[in-house]
């Protein structure tokens, strides 16, 4: 009797032990004998009001494509962008110093000379290129040779299209979204099925949108197919030049000069009515954007004094000549002759976007969902003197007299330039950062030429760290003991049985 219930004793402990050994040898297992630690990678963007130091990280055995790229750390340039030393030999690679210091202090010493660094010049020197391709030229080989002197891996400076800005910043959020693939709990890469989100980005001498389409984009330069994870997408992108924040304020000021006769003093409609600046003629005329409206005969060191009035109504009418929307040589158009499909799906607005729409909730101290709440809202700001808005939002004081024109740009360029309308504008979230990673351009920039976003999908099996590994191992070991126990039990009972029974 003893000896048949040790049989199935036996064979019911061999059966277990196979089926955890297979299981076991079934997960992929990283090499348990060393961490692999973390891989570094750096983008400068380089924009034409300052530059951004980015440093992403992502573990070292995951490099070809598996959704685990994070920001590290980040660092601000002091002082302009590299596009405004122009002339000043050396000074742009200088002013990158500080923060590629930091870089060396942030990444570890021995992941440097791994540690590819990317610079990406936006509009600023795509607008600097355009006057002066020489000086261009020279700015990014000083920022290159500076970069080389540091104990990373560089691989380039360039000016970016504004195609490709548009079609980064549009990676870059859907990333971070986790809408081309997301970690689900059952220990996989999985495609989570979601629609993407558009892009809308507002820079200091650009503003970019791009969104996935499927209808037909009759202008061939706005579109753009992009192949991640297997996956087609059709985009539609298009980068609008001079209509960069800090070049519409400059726009807006030679308009106002200009339809004033070049007086040494003019009346500014969109600045608060208790402002009063002197300004130089070049901080007005001073740019490819307002070339057209340069006085003659002109000096770049006449002084202008420009004071506010505060109408909205006037501010309204002048931002309306920075736009065209009366031809257009396709089916429809967003302005300036440019094609534009319907506008579909949800939008991530981001950069100056960002601080626009939340000064105008702080200022009112209300949401701005809607187009009636942002016609509201900048009519508040408009109405304003510069000392009341800084009462109710003192830590933006330092913009403070640009907020109308900013808000009024913003209302004109989103529900009459891309023709949001109540039913899609509050499908536009307004970030600055998702999660610990800033929202823009630069993160698609490096995963892209980095090829951390593969075109195939490949195997999307995500292997187990040393730890899960350990506690597997650890449950499954438990769970044979119980077992050995429990059929070790039973076999005991029924020999007591057998053993009571004979008696």
């Amino acid at each position: 009797m003893a000896g048949r219930s040790r049989l199935p004793l036996v064979s019911v402990a061999l059966l277990v032990f196979s089926v955890v050994v297979i299981l076991l040898l079934a997960v992929p297992v990283q090499d348990v004998q060393q961490a692999p630690g973390f891989m570094y990678g750096i983008v400068l963007d380089a924009g034409s009001s300052h530059t951004a130091l980015f440093i992403y990280r992502w573990p070292a055995d995951k490099q070809n494509g598996t959704g685990v790229v994070t920001q590290h750390a980040e660092c601000h340039v002091k002082g302009n962008g590299i596009s405004s030393y122009a002339g000043q030999k050396g000074e742009a690679g200088k002013s990158l110093v500080e923060c590629l210091d930091q870089a060396v202090r942030d990444i570890p010493k021995d992941k440097h000379q791994l540690t590819p660094v990317y610079l990406g010049a936006t509009a600023g020197m795509r607008l600097l290129n355009k006057s002066n391709p020489q000086l261009s030229d020279q700015i990014l080989k000083e920022v290159g040779d500076k970069i080389k002197s540091y104990p990373f891996k560089f691989k380039g400076a360039t000016i970016l299209s504004g195609q490709d800005e548009g079609a980064y910043g549009w990676v870059t959020v859907n990333y971070l979204l986790e809408n081309f693939i997301k970690y689900g709990f059952v220990g996989r890469w999985m495609s989570p099925g979601r629609t993407t989100v558009g892009a809308l980005d507002l820079g200091g001498a650009s503003t970019q949108i791009t969104f996935a389409t499927q209808e037909l984009v009759e202008e061939k330069r706005n579109s753009m197919k992009m192949l991640l994870y297997g996956q087609t997408y059709s985009l539609y992108t298009h980068s609008f030049l001079c209509y960069g924040i800090n070049q519409v304020y400059m726009r807006m000021l030679a308009h106002v000069v200009k339809s004033q006769g070049y007086m040494q003093s003019v009346t500014n409609p969109c600045y608060p009515a208790d402002v009063n600046s002197t300004l130089k003629m070049d901080d007005v005329f001073g740019s490819p954007c307002t070339e057209e409206h340069k006085p003659k005969p002109y000096n770049p060191d006449a002084t202008l004094t420009v004071k506010g009035s505060g109408n909205y109504q006037q501010c309204e009418e002048n931002m309306s000549n920075l736009f065209s929307f009366k031809d257009c040589p396709y089916s429809q158009c967003s302005f300036n002759g440019i094609f534009q499909p319907n506008i579909t799906g949800n939008f991530m607005a981001f950069s100056t976007f960002f601080y626009v729409h939340s000064f105008l909730q702080k200022l009112t101290g209300k949401p701005v969902n809607s187009p009636q709440q942002l016609q509201e809202a900048t009519q508040t700001a408009c109405s304003m003197t510069l000392s009341q808005m800084s009462s109710l939002v003192p830590d933006m004081s330092r913009y403070m007299k640009n907020y109308c024109t900013a808000s009024v740009f913003m209302k004109t360029l989103m529900l009459k330039g891309y023709a949001f309308d109540n039913s899609t504008f509050p499908q536009i979230s307004f970030q600055k950062k998702a999660g610990d990673t800033s929202v823009g351009w630069a993160l698609g920039y490096m995963l892209t030429l980095s090829n951390l976003l593969p075109a195939e999908r490949g195997s999307l099996r995500k292997a187990l760290t040393p730890g899960v590994w350990g506690t597997l191992i650890f449950l499954f070991a438990l769970l044979l003991a119980a077992a050995l126990g429990f059929l070790l039990y039973q076999a005991l009972s029924k020999r007591k049985d057998d053993d009571e029974g004979a008696i």
